[in-house]
């Protein structure tokens, strides 16, 4: 989460896309992406649904990470766009343990590209919406522009996000705005505790050991292949085999036992966001279901 730039870029050259955690990371030059395995069909009644194409479509590249144009399952058209990435990522730096911004103004801009990872323009915020690095790793920007202005201008319609929890073993892509790069593994599980560093996260999703994110990744949405929703935004992973350090998190069960996976990384589900934003997607941390961290 916190690798200094010229580490990351070091991993980078002398080991492939595959050496470091997803931490926020300003570089360039975006590598290939890697195709997902094809599943076997099997011999059944009902046909299975059809898996979704993932594409770069919606994703945004900001100056350290990457990101998303997100709408909520209630969302209009006419509502103002909302950017997701991580909290740790915010311009205004890490927040501490236990703060959370709410309504801050910002004017960050984000590239938005089209499915290919071409950038097609820019987009503006006009707030941090929600930020907080306190039981999960989130921010959500406010844009100046509604669904339908970026439909109309750029063809591109926003990632939703899902609203309930995704289950163990399903498919899924991390998808880099930033380095216009794609990510396909599987749930493997999830971290009762997330700690690294100060930092403490709740009900993380673990990947399996495809998914080697890297610096610059943080911030991506987690799509899941079988319904094209956003379940989770990718954060961070455990680099060095370190002890609930920082760029090395550790889980610690509900009976305190700590477990430190190297090599493997690590997001945030995001399917508790959308009870805490209500008409016109105004923030509502006081609304009925709404568990995020509040000020």
């Amino acid at each position: 989460m916190k690798k200094p730039l010229v580490a990351a870029l070091f991993a980078l050259v002398i080991t492939g896309a595959g050496a470091a955690p997803a931490v926020a990371a300003p570089a360039s030059a975006p590598a290939e992406d890697r195709a997902a395995p094809v599943a076997q069909a099997a011999p059944v009644a009902q046909a299975a649904p059809a898996v979704q194409a993932v594409t770069f479509a919606g994703t945004v590249s900001l100056s350290n990470c990457s990101g998303s144009v997100v709408r909520f399952p209630a969302s209009e058209d006419d509502d103002p766009a909302m950017v997701m990435s991580n909290g740790h990522c915010l311009e205004t730096g890490f927040p501490a343990p236990g703060q959370v911004l709410v309504d801050r103004a910002s004017s960050r801009t984000f590239g938005l590209l089209n499915s290919a990872g071409t950038r097609l323009g820019t987009l503006r915020a006009s707030k941090i919406a929600y930020g907080t690095m306190t039981d999960t790793d989130v921010a959500l920007y406010q844009l100046t522009t509604t669904y339908a202005q970026i439909k109309s201008s750029y063809g591109i319609t926003a990632l939703t996000l899902n609203d309930t929890r995704p289950a163990a073993g399903s498919a899924i892509t991390v998808v880099s705005g930033y380095w216009k790069r794609t990510y396909a593994c599987n749930i493997d599980g999830f971290a009762y505790r997330l700690k690294e560093g100060s930092w403490t996260w709740k009900d993380s999703v673990r990947y399996t050991s495809a998914c080697q994110t890297i610096g610059g990744t943080s911030g991506s949405p987690v799509i899941d292949n079988a319904t094209g929703k956003v379940v989770a935004v990718n954060n961070t992973g455990n680099e060095d085999g370190g002890r609930c350090t920082d760029n090395n998190p550790c889980e610690v069960s509900e009976n305190g036992t700590v477990t430190v996976r190297q090599g493997i990384n690590y997001a945030q589900q995001t399917y508790q966001i959308p009870a805490c934003f209500g008409l016109d997607n105004k923030l509502d941390l006081s609304k009925a279901g709404c568990t995020l961290p509040k000020p």
